[in-house]
């Protein structure tokens, strides 16, 4: 009889069989450190909204912490929005993207006809007890609209495609122009020269795009577009002679003028800080409310006075800090619509940032931009907490098909 060996099974232990990848739940990817920074800017944003008010409010009668409770609710809010924005996939949220976009333009539709006035623009919609700021919302419309439209052609943005993008930018930009609010329009387009950059448009449409934008810019201060005042208000700064009393305000403009002692008064507040600043709630211009429109607009004054040059360039820290991890999510996202969400957040929230700390030391135009996270107002703080829900959303499922 012959035997015959038959092959013995290989054991568990020495077979080689290939896994499949577990992909790991997205929340384990939650960019905690850029949460964390986003959180420390806005609660010294409450302490500096509270350290600017609470001295009128005192004067007037009334509670000197009303102004920061608010700012904190506006916080809190602003959280909640942004694990609401986390919580869906954000690929969610460019198939909303013309729902989206269609909204914010009938908000600032509205805005045109029942808008409140204040602080020379009508950017304000009255809603019960709430101002809601539609030129807020259109900046986070305006950044999932163009991701939505660019996603697919990297490289490829033909004539017809970028007209396309001038379009969806320009509606709103004519919109917010027609509200006095330039500040809102100038983060615009800023944000649509840098998603177009980041979807590989050509050299020679950015140079065509860049030309008419001069021609566009120079009919605008020649032909009579802008009023006197809009005009003060950005190109004042090339021209402020310098003084801190006030003195040094001698345009023949009474707004020209008042810009010139605004200005005069925010780099004063700053040069009084020194180093290490005068202290929290300390310092003479904070106190006797000589910065005009602090707790909004000029807020980084405060910091300064207060807390001096260490606590400025600490607070410009966390925002390059910001500004880094939203540019690390662009790189690492998993297609190029999450990559151009975070380009468009980043060049909306880097531009704020520079263009408001710049114009309070008379380097930049005095536009009306305000600080992200920081300043005063409801309506910024939401939609600036959306937007970095959005880089957060993008960083997060990185990892995911």
């Amino acid at each position: 009889m012959v035997y015959t060996t038959l092959p013995r099974p290989a054991s568990s232990a020495t077979t080689s069989v290939p896994r499949r990848p577990v992909a790991s739940p997205a929340w384990r990817h939650v960019d905690v450190l850029l949460i964390a920074a986003t959180a420390a800017i806005s609660a010294l944003g409450v302490l500096m909204v509270y350290s600017t008010t609470r001295t009128p409010l005192a004067v007037a009668g009334d509670n000197p912490q009303a102004t920061m409770k608010k700012q904190a609710v506006y916080a809190v809010a602003g959280l909640v929005a942004f694990v609401v924005t986390v919580f869906f996939d954000y690929k969610r949220y460019l198939s909303w993207a013309p729902v989206l976009y269609v909204g914010s333009l009938l908000l600032l539709m509205a805005t045109l006809v029942v808008g409140r006035a204040e602080l020379g623009a009508t950017s304000w919609i009255q809603v019960g007890s709430i101002q809601v700021e539609p030129s807020e919302i259109v900046k986070v419309g305006l950044v999932l609209s163009l991701a939505a439209l660019l996603a697919n052609r990297k490289g490829a943005i033909s004539g017809r495609v970028l007209l396309a993008v001038l379009g969806l930018s320009v509606l709103p930009f004519l919109l917010i122009y027609k509200q006095d609010a330039l500040g809102s329009a100038m983060v615009l387009a800023v944000v649509m020269v840098g998603m177009l950059l980041m979807a590989g448009t050509r050299g020679r449409h950015m140079v065509a795009l860049a030309l008419v934008a001069a021609l566009a810019i120079g009919g605008v201060l020649q032909l009579g577009v802008l009023k006197q005042y809009q005009k003060d208000r950005l190109t004042t700064f090339l021209t402020a002679p310098s003084g801190v009393d006030g003195s040094g305000a001698t345009s023949a403009n009474p707004y020209a003028a008042t810009i010139e002692y605004n200005l005069d008064q925010s780099k004063a507040a700053i040069a009084d800080g020194g180093l290490w600043g005068k202290g929290l709630f300390k310092g003479l211009e904070t106190n006797l409310s000589y910065v005009p429109n602090q707790s909004t607009d000029f807020i980084f004054t405060a910091v300064a006075e207060q807390f001096g040059f260490a606590g400025s360039a600490l607070l410009l820290a966390l925002f390059l800090f910001v500004i880094w991890r939203s540019a690390r999510a662009a790189v690492t996202s998993r297609d190029l619509a999450g990559t151009l969400i975070c380009v468009g957040v980043l060049s909306m929230l880097a531009f704020q940032a520079f263009e408001n700390i710049g114009m309070t030391m008379g380097i930049m135009p005095v536009a009306g931009i305000t600080l992200p996270f920081m300043s005063y107002g409801g309506s910024s703080m939401v939609v600036d907490w959306v937007a970095i829900g959005l880089v957060v959303n993008v960083s997060m499922r990185r990892l995911s098909g």
